[in-house]
């Protein structure tokens, strides 16, 4: 029954049999049978099947959240008996959206690799929101707390955003004293759903929302710091993606008095986010550690 446990987990953790087949190196015929069986066994039933997807009813994700405490206990004892103390191992993957896997997670990796040389990493750079039940994802990084109930989530770091242009451009246009100033500014912005963009400034108790235009916009923000180095405009961005270039003084801060931010509430924090495992498999618990210990230390 381990081995059924083994591969019900995974069906859970890739949202289909066939993903969960090419996880396990099983064709998806077998490993129906194997839910089949454990059904049998169990006289219930696990998961309700349409020809798109599968998830868990009421009695498999009670039998999925006890059963995987003792997949996690065998896994941690055969570890034991072999004397490798559960050194983390397997493919992990991970969906990260495209600046900060560029500018944050991938100089981390070759330091993380050469610390568990068992893992493999699969990293997948996109600004669209992954589905981790539907896509086979270990872990997501995101700005702010994950709406479905179903994810956890770990705190990697807050997402302060600075206000920035280059001493060039400062110098060639009207001199911004005010926040309000910023609408004679072309402003390279983030793209949004609505119509309209706003930067909302704040300076203690005093609030601010002015409306702003430019002739660029991007879902991610390389494209718009590029232009801002370029200095084609002011950018409202996060401060790790632009702090590098405030210490070479490429960029300076524009009303640093005031607290900019995109968004009428705070810019948010950066989580790491994963399906809801008590217990994660060892390479995805290192990988999170190794974040935490790496994001907040810095």
């Amino acid at each position: 029954m381990l081995n059924q446990i083994r591969i019900l987990a995974q069906v859970v953790e890739s949202g289909s049999f066939s993903k969960a087949g090419l996880a396990l190196n099983m064709a998806p015929s077998s490993i129906s049978r194997s839910i089949d069986s454990l059904e049998h066994t169990l006289q219930s039933t696990l998961f309700r099947r349409s020809t798109r997807s599968v998830s868990l009813t009421e009695e498999g994700e009670y039998f999925y959240q006890e059963s995987i405490k003792l997949l996690f206990d065998a896994n941690k004892l055969i570890s034991e008996m072999k004397g490798d103390r559960a050194e983390p191992q397997g493919m992990l993957r991970i969906s990260v959206f495209e600046s900060f896997g560029n500018l944050v997670l991938a100089p981390l990796l070759p330091r993380f690799l050469a610390q568990y040389p068992k893992v493999k990493v699969e990293i997948d750079l996109d600004n669209h929101m992954v589905d981790l039940h539907c896509e086979n994802i270990d872990i997501a990084i995101r700005i702010g707390t994950p709406q479905d109930s179903n994810l956890k989530a770990r705190k990697l770091m807050p997402n302060l955003t600075s206000l920035v242009a280059t001493p060039e451009y400062l110098a060639a246009h009207p001199e911004i004293k005010q926040p309000e100033d910023i609408q004679q500014h072309n402003c390279l912005l983030i793209s949004h759903a609505r119509q309209r963009n706003y930067f909302y400034f704040s300076n203690g108790a005093e609030l601010r929302r002015v409306p702003v235009s430019g002739n660029l916009a991007s879902r991610g923000g390389s494209p718009l710091l590029s232009a801002a180095l370029c200095g084609s405009g002011v950018l409202l961005l996060s401060t790790w993606m632009v702090e590098p270039y405030l210490k070479s003084q490429q960029l300076v801060e524009v009303l640093p008095s005031w607290t900019a931010r995109s968004s009428e509430h705070d810019s948010g924090e950066i989580f790491a986010v994963y399906k809801g495992m008590e217990y994660p498999k060892p390479h995805i618990r290192a990988w999170l550690d190794f974040l935490v210990k790496e994001l907040t230390s810095s």
